[in-house]
């Protein structure tokens, strides 16, 4: 199977109804992140970003808040001095999906 670059992709909705991403699936998608990501227990993904002020920290999160909006899905942000940091879970299935995997590689993609 052709890698499709994650950043390319767009998230679709997620309806529900549908099991987690599960072992393989994680792996294959996971590979294709950047350093610092990590799987949490199968169900969620997070990452902590650091920046040299507030300012910038809070620009970060406002353009993944953008991106985010644009993708119709929406990670949970913890804004700091100088941090932040992005847990990404597909709540309507309590686990992960492609779509988590999509936004991650997007957030990178902003730095």
């Amino acid at each position: 199977m052709a890698e499709n670059r994650l950043i390319e992709q767009k998230c679709v909705p997620c309806r529900g109804g549908i099991e987690p991403l599960k072992n393989k699936a994680i792996e294959e998608l996971f590979g294709q992140l950047s350093d610092g990501w990590k799987v949490i227990n199968e169900h969620h993904l997070e990452k902590e970003y650091e920046f040299k002020n507030f300012k910038q920290a809070l620009d970060f999160v406002n353009k993944i808040g953008e991106i985010a909006e644009s993708q119709g899905h929406h990670p949970d942000i913890c804004l700091s001095w100088g941090r932040v940091k992005l847990v990404l879970c597909t709540h309507k299935i309590n686990g992960l999906h492609a779509n988590d995997f999509i936004l991650a590689a997007k957030a990178d993609e902003l730095l």
